[in-house]
């Protein structure tokens, strides 16, 4: 019982979280384009929090490893509330930059998160808490659209405020009601916080460094993505910000159901690495069908197909690896994939920015091209039916 109480709090803690990125994933093309930002510039501010959260994040992992998972939680996401209102209230383009390195210097609220969900739940359980924490997220992703939607008319920093009011509420959630999971407090292996050859290492190790390049490739792709559908959305398609929230409204419902209804089956009736091989090929497809496409209709269809496939990756690549190791150094394993992602997360922007300055919809044919090659690396992924050794 108290297991599952602890899985719905931080599952709760989660949803609020992802609120307050839904709401300014909408409309922080636009706004930072306010301050004289250029497309290659937006790239850059975008890839700043993905080069401070690559550092950040393997720290925040080991340490929630050797301190517990609690207060590293509520520290990472009291530093992205308080990002939020720097950016609300920047009174320069500088300030923007300053706002997303703080963000990403406390990102490792995910990381801890997944932890959190490998101490509460047994192995055979695992992808379906993955998958649980995937639909949270994604209902985060649903409504905090609806909300940008509903506030950015009032002025394009509302938003950012009102998310950094949730984001606060999910801090104070953190600190009131989650207890501490990690049982194995202080067990880990001595070694630094940060140590760049565990990247490198990580590669070495069989399956968990095919898992891990997945992770690079296909948040290079995602990073591209994220970055890449504004630019298309505003200047090919005419939309504005809240027509912009709305379809990524419609993302994070789509999200939703996959996750809560079609991946538990298909995990079950397919097995976890056959699911996570079919997600990137509809992935790939998607990508392609939008590299094509000149109008809203065709090209939402698209955005769904990719959204279908996506719903999947995260949550079975978390599985994937919370398999690999033991219960004592999951922290850590999820900190070192968060480095991976960020690595991918910091190049994609920079990508997109780069290929939509020569045309808008290149970036989406490389999308697909990278689509498949990490259905090509998730071929040579091999199932793990119990926890290994810890080799970190």
């Amino acid at each position: 019982m108290l297991m599952s109480r602890n899985l719905f709090i931080v599952i709760v803690i989660a949803v609020v979280n992802a609120l307050g990125y839904g709401i300014i994933i909408p409309v922080i093309y636009s706004y930072s384009r306010a301050y004289g930002l250029s497309d290659f510039q937006n790239g850059l501010l975008f890839s700043l929090f993905s080069i401070c959260q690559f550092i950040s994040t393997p720290i925040i992992g080991r340490m929630s490893d050797k301190y517990g998972r609690r207060p590293l939680l509520i520290v990472s996401i009291a530093g992205t509330a308080v990002s939020f209102f720097m950016a609300a209230f920047a009174p320069s383009a500088i300030y923007l930059f300053i706002a997303r390195a703080l963000d990403g210097l406390t990102a490792g609220n995910l990381p801890v998160i997944s932890a959190v969900i490998s101490d509460t739940t047994q192995s055979k359980d695992r992808a379906r808490g993955f998958a649980i924490m995937g639909a949270a997220l994604g209902f985060g992703f649903v409504f905090g659209p609806a909300i940008s939607a509903l506030t950015v008319g009032y002025g394009e920093s509302v938003p950012f405020i009102i998310a950094g009011i949730i984001t606060l509420i999910a801090t104070l959630l953190t600190a009131c009601f989650l207890p501490e999971t990690n049982r194995h407090i202080g067990e880990v292996k001595k070694g630094k916080l940060f140590d760049f050859n565990k990247l490198t290492e990580a590669i070495k190790f069989h399956d968990i460094g095919r898992i891990f390049m997945i992770s690079l490739v296909y948040s290079t792709v995602f990073g591209i993505f994220i970055f890449a559908f504004q630019p298309f959305s505003v200047e090919l398609l005419g939309l504005r910000s809240n027509s912009i929230a709305i379809i990524f409204t419609a993302i994070g419902i789509v999200g939703v159901v996959t996750q809560v209804f079609l991946l538990p089956y298909a995990s079950r009736r397919f097995g976890e690495i056959k699911t996570l091989q079919s997600s990137f090929l509809i992935i790939s497809a998607g990508f392609a069908a939008s590299y094509i496409t000149r109008s809203l209709i065709p090209f939402f269809s698209a955005t769904v197909v990719i959204a279908l496939g996506n719903s999947f990756v995260s949550p079975l690549v978390q599985t994937l690896l919370s398999k690999e190791t033991d219960a004592k150094s999951q922290g850590t394993i999820m900190g070192l994939n968060s480095s991976y992602v960020s690595i991918g997360s910091t190049i994609g922007p920079i990508i997109g920015g780069a290929l939509a300055s020569l045309a808008i919809p290149l970036p989406f044919i490389l999308c697909s091209l990278l689509s498949a090659t990490c259905y090509i690396l998730s071929l040579r992924v091999k199932a793990v039916p119990t926890h290994k050794e810890s080799a970190f």
